[in-house]
């Protein structure tokens, strides 16, 4: 079974404009650099060829990303009241015992957005932050095992 991405819509978007993009625009580009390369002599020491090609993977290897990602997409809307955290919400927090406020994104890494941390929200951290109010101290078990406590410090 695929794994459902959770994006919102201006992602989806986003990530619909850049597979379209290297789709069409990017592979003509990069059979013109292959051609090119091509035409300068013998390919076992073209370094430009060698160099095309292998541009030419990667480009393939995020064409497929983003087909999946969007083939298994489910767009999702933040709640939107800015008062509880939800699946686009900015939210602050403070670990117990620490005075330091950290500010993460809740959503998919294509997400990201101002440098921010993102945790996802079916991670044990995005469980719990989930429906989770400005104020309110939520509980979960870290990876290591571990019992730790977050406070809600503000969600945007």
């Amino acid at each position: 079974m695929a794994q459902t991405h959770h994006l919102s819509p201006a992602a989806y978007e986003r990530l619909k404009s850049e597979y379209d993009e290297l789709t069409t625009v990017g592979r003509i580009e990069i059979a013109r650099k292959i051609e090119t390369a091509r035409e300068l002599g013998d390919l076992s020491e073209n370094g430009d060829y060698h160099a095309a090609k292998e541009e030419q993977g990667k480009m393939e290897g995020r064409i497929a990303q983003l087909s999946f990602m969007l083939e298994n997409a489910e767009i999702v809307e933040g709640s939107g009241d800015g008062d509880s955290v939800s699946h686009g919400s900015v939210v602050s927090i403070r670990y117990e015992g620490d005075d330091e406020v950290e500010k993460y994104l809740i959503g998919s890494i294509e997400e990201r957005h101002d440098d921010l941390d993102v945790i996802s929200p079916s991670s044990p951290l995005g469980e719990a932050l989930l429906g989770a109010r400005k104020g309110d101290t939520v509980a979960f078990t870290a990876p290591t095992g571990a019992e730790l406590r977050v406070e809600v410090v503000a969600v945007d």
